[in-house]
């Protein structure tokens, strides 16, 4: 792994850093690559997340499940796309709730960078992901490294709520123990996003009115949705 942590998040990292899996990964990564595989997003981004938002200023956690897989999507924040790449679907869907939700007018574009830079940790269970082989990277030794960065969130005396849409990032929280140790964070939990899920309970479940509210009766600055 030759991404750099970044310094607010190398303290509650090292411990995971240090494990069997983790160090195994990027030996793995380096030969998946050096055997000619295209990996996503490329090397200088895979910690995107974290770079954009240091741990001291998360407010709010979107959990995701592994990046995009077609070429010039992923950027290393869950969801979200580079600008000029067309709104993927579970996107699209996010966009239609925030509109129902908050008014928002769909964006035209799906960068979330300005969410993560308010303090929006947009996280991916699994930092990589190889060409057009979506989930190919899970149980490659990135668990230890995002379930770190959960519970460092998860433990501090700061608010703050977790978005966990679909089983996939509910089952990962429910192994965070710290998450369900206080009443100062909210969980907001709905189906996925995915088309073939967000009628099942994703469109109308009001994730970002919530956060907002949630967020501002903690005394915390809310979250300017807009892009």
């Amino acid at each position: 792994m030759s991404d750099a942590i970044p310094d607010s998040w190398k303290p509650v990292l090292e411990p995971a850093l240090a494990a069997p899996e983790a160090r195994k990964l990027g030996g793995w990564l380096r030969a998946e690559e050096d055997a000619g595989k295209r990996i996503y997003p490329p090397r200088g981004c895979r910690l995107r997340a974290l770079e954009l938002t240091p741990l001291d200023s998360v407010k709010v956690v979107i959990l995701g499940q592994d990046p995009y897989h077609g070429s010039g999507q992923a950027h290393g924040l869950c969801f979200s796309v580079q600008d000029g790449v067309k709104v993927p679907p579970s996107l699209v869907n996010i966009f239609k709730e925030l509109e129902s939700d908050i008014g928002i007018a769909r964006p035209t574009h799906g960068n979330l960078e300005s969410w993560a830079q308010q303090g929006v940790l947009l996280l991916n269970n699994t930092l990589t992901v190889e060409e057009a082989r979506a989930g190919s990277h899970a149980g490659k030794g990135w668990d230890a490294i995002t379930d770190a960065c959960v519970a460092a969130v998860a433990e501090r005396d700061a608010p703050c709520v977790f978005i966990l849409w679909g089983s996939h990032a509910q089952a990962k929280a429910k192994r965070i123990p710290a998450l369900g140790a206080s009443d100062r964070h909210l969980l907001i939990t709905s189906p996925h996003p995915s088309p073939l899920s967000a009628h099942r309970g994703f469109l109308g479940s009001k994730p970002f009115s919530r956060t907002n509210a949630f967020l501002e009766a903690q005394g915390c600055e809310p979250v300017d949705w807009s892009l």
